[in-house]
């Protein structure tokens, strides 16, 4: 009788948890609080648009950081027309790659017969 009650409690224990976590993994990706990465990135991004941290005072810094960040926001919308937006992530998308072992040289002391 004791195990058919517990048996109950945790069925309805179940059941009661099981909608709080399907709501707790629906996260807006705006609201998400940005990774490391995510934000050492966008620092990149600002410094390749001119930015530089270390310049910095109380009487340019909003100017400057908002300067930057609007060329980062036009070189994105250009981007993202051509197609090829530059978020900072993945792998390079031009370019070429060489696997195996590096090129055999070869010199008058190390000639490929040994002579």
């Amino acid at each position: 009788m004791k195990t058919r009650t517990l048996i109950r409690a945790a069925v309805v224990a179940a059941i009661a948890v099981v909608p709080a976590l399907s709501f707790a993994q629906q996260v807006d990706p705006q609201q998400a609080p940005k990774t490391r990465a995510e934000v050492r990135a966008e620092l990149i991004q600002l410094e390749r648009a001119g930015y530089n941290p270390a310049d910095t005072n109380e009487t340019n810094y909003p100017a400057d950081i908002q300067a930057a960040e609007a060329r980062v926001a036009q070189q994105n919308a250009l981007a993202q027309q051509q197609g090829t937006a530059d978020t900072g992530y993945g792998p390079a998308t031009a370019g070429t790659t060489q696997s195996g072992p590096a090129p055999r040289v070869t010199t008058p002391d190390n000639t490929l017969y040994g002579h």
